[in-house]
């Protein structure tokens, strides 16, 4: 047989290597290893009580083993997607969730961790290793160890059709997305978009084949159009395209419909939590999260639109007499806030997205990140053009201390045919120790920016600069643990409402005149962002900042709301929700087609289900820590060692309202969310 370069022994992936044919094989291998290593362990542990060495070590070291098999064929289904890739990945997902839940179910496996914890042991045990313990139990719950066999039968039922609904609800939005673009011959079309826009939709087409400019679903393409654009039809058809995505509605139509995986996603789910005792899967998901209970959580977000909605209403009305008075749009239309909202923000504060990107020339915004990152945590980075790569755009950099290396990152910026949209961080390798040998993390850092054209560097807009601070932030909390166990290391074990806080609070270094100096520098010479520039960049901060903040609170209501209150509903009964929820808080028109559910891709495909609310949870952390560097200094030394140390190297190591205590020496405040944001108090 072949040689498989997912079951040898690596420090970094074998990209080059690795084809589909490879990866059901090795998964197989590994599964059917594991299993039987496994119940070895649990024999061993019936004959002698159980030690960390002889339980949970061996465990580790078997999940990383897999992990490490599957984490670049995931990464490589979500950036690299192909027909072949897809039916591997695919074949594997049930294998790997019947894995999970036998392992979670496994009786002898729960006794032998729980003789590691009542037995003579666990007084040997350090901090770290009895919060996993601890979390470990806790899971084995979860899974459903308790239930009588029927019950754990269908439990892993459900379990191995979500996950493959989710593939499915994430395939069917990319093929939907990549389903669609429109040709323009006519430039006069275009009229307003930025020459780097045009320049983007004229690659786009050559790319093709065809002349004349392609218009997209992918972000970089749609998006200009839609803020920029001053044909309106234009801006009708694309909008219509981008929100009718994989849904009865559009011009695909019913082709990709992802409303019956939204069906039977939301009815299992609730048979799910049934199954384990709880009443909603919002429950269920909560037991894992800081919020203590769904009312919290729901409190929580209504007390913000409290805040938040009177303003944003006030927001809207402005931006609708501009609109009528100075572009003669009588009736905003979906279509129309964007570009209207622009023309605003153009005539207040007399700047544009497209004004500032000739100042974030890629490559500079990657060496400021650095610099920023450099000065905050004395570290530094060293790029190594010659570790294994899946794409020519992807570069690989390590992350040095006192010129050892701590931690390595593959970073990916630019959108293209078969990548999935949106801007994320994954793992690669977990940060552990394994005898004498200490793994080192090693990090995904994943955006959909635009390309660069021709001999021209990508230039960056504004918001993409703070997306891929946003991103390095999540890769930092992975990359600076001081954690040597896997299940609490980096990221791992961290309440889902808290693992937000050191990529939002890393965004705040975009808006600062200290950090700017580092990021931005003129394309042609270098120069740094002009004063008169940063003063309208930071006055229009807050530019329709309620807005923003009620379309992230409908988005977490809908989802809180649903995974709560609805046990199986339709189609027809989740849209009804959705409109109750922007009836209550939204302030801008919608579209009777609009499904942007059909494309919800955080709560159908990803990890953020009964959890969405865990973005504004966080921004309450992030804005409080933040405060802390703007009372010190952004750049203080003494204020950055001390999140390094309470936030980011503490990974899941203790409860995050613990840690965030430990860094700030008090509980968390409302206030200073409301003061960076802009909304005055109700």
């Amino acid at each position: 047989m072949t040689r498989n370069p997912l079951l040898e022994p690596h420090e970094l992936p074998p990209f080059e290597a690795i084809q589909p044919e490879h990866v059901v094989p090795a998964i197989d291998t590994l599964l059917a290893e594991n299993r039987t290593a496994i119940d070895d362990l649990v024999a061993r542990a019936e004959r002698e009580t159980p030690t960390w060495q002889s339980l949970a070590a061996p465990l580790e070291a078997l999940n990383d083993r897999l992990s490490r098999a599957w984490s670049p064929v995931s990464h490589l289904n979500g950036t690299m997607n192909s027909p072949e890739l897809r039916e591997a990945y695919q074949a594997c997902l049930g294998k790997l969730s019947a894995y999970s839940t036998w392992l979670g179910q496994h009786e002898g496996l729960f006794r032998a961790w729980q003789a590691l914890k009542e037995g003579p042991a666990w007084d040997e045990l350090d901090a770290a290793q009895r919060r996993t313990v601890d979390n470990t139990l806790r899971d084995f719950r979860l899974a459903g160890v308790d239930l009588p066999a029927e019950k754990k039968r269908r439990y892993g039922e459900i379990k191995a059709r979500l996950s493959e609904l989710a593939n499915t609800f994430s395939n069917q939005l990319l093929d939907a997305t990549q389903a669609w673009h429109a040709d323009i011959d006519d430039a006069d079309r275009l009229a307003g978009l930025p020459e780097s826009a045009l320049a983007t939709l004229a690659a786009n087409a050559e790319a093709k084949g065809v002349k004349g400019y392609r218009i997209t679903l992918d972000f970089p393409s749609f998006y200009p159009v839609l803020t920029f654009a001053d044909d309106r039809e234009l801006r009708r058809e694309v909008y219509t395209a981008f929100i009718t995505r994989a849904s009865d509605q559009g011009p695909n139509a019913g082709e990709y419909d992802n409303a019956p995986i939204i069906e039977e996603t939301l009815r299992l789910r609730h048979e799910l939590a049934g199954l384990l005792g709880f009443s909603s899967y919002a429950e269920l998901s909560l037991q894992t999260k800081m919020a203590e209970s769904p009312e919290q959580a729901l409190h929580f977000l209504d007390d913000l639109a409290r805040r938040a909605v009177p303003q944003a209403r006030e927001e809207f009305a402005e931006l609708e007499a501009y609109a009528r008075n100075e572009l003669g749009l009588t009736h905003l239309e979906p279509w129309d806030v964007g570009y209207a909202s622009e023309k605003l923000r153009e005539a207040r504060h007399a700047i544009s997205q497209e004004q500032l990107r000739p100042y974030f020339p890629a490559p500079r915004v990657v060496d400021g990140l650095f610099r920023v990152v450099e000065r905050l945590y004395d570290i530094a980075f060293e790029e190594d053009p010659s570790a294994p790569r899946y794409h020519p755009d992807v570069r690989y950099f390590r992350i040095l201390e006192g010129g050892n290396p701590i931690a390595g990152f593959y970073l990916d910026l630019y959108a293209r045919e078969g990548k999935r949209g949106g801007a994320w961080m994954d793992e690669c390798r977990v940060r552990r120790q394994e005898g004498d040998t200490l793994q080192l993390p090693v990090a995904y850092l994943t955006c959909n920016f635009t390309r660069p054209v021709g001999d021209r560097p990508a230039l960056l807009t504004h918001d993409e600069v703070t997306t891929l601070f946003h991103e390095f932030g999540h890769g930092l909390h992975h990359m600076l643990t001081r954690q040597t166990i896997a299940d609490i290391s980096g990221i791992n074990g961290v309440a889902w409402d808290a693992v937000e806080l050191p990529s939002q609070f890393m965004e705040n270094f975009c808006w600062e005149r200290d950090g700017l100096d580092l990021i931005a520098g003129h394309v042609d010479n270098g120069e740094p962002l002009p004063a008169e520039l940063l003063e309208k960049l930071q006055a229009a901060r807050n530019f329709q900042s309620a807005m923003g903040m009620v379309r992230q609170l409908e988005l977490s209501l809908f989802d809180l709301r649903l995974h709560h209150e609805l046990s199986a509903p339709s189609a027809a009964e989740v849209q009804a929700l959705l409109d109750t929820v922007r009836d209550a808080v939204s302030v801008v028109p919608r579209a009777p087609f609009n499904r942007f559910q059909n494309g919800f891709g955080h709560i159908f495909a990803g990890g953020y289900a009964a959890g969405y609310y865990s973005y504004k949870w966080a921004e309450v952390l992030s804005a409080d820590a933040w405060s802390a560097f703007e009372e010190a200094g952004i750049f203080d030394a003494e204020t950055g060692r001390r999140f390094r140390r309470e936030i980011l190297e503490a990974g899941g190591s203790r409860d995050a309202a613990e840690l965030f205590r430990a860094f700030r020496g008090r509980e968390p405040s409302v206030e200073p969310l409301l003061r960076h944001s802009g909304i005055r108090a109700a």
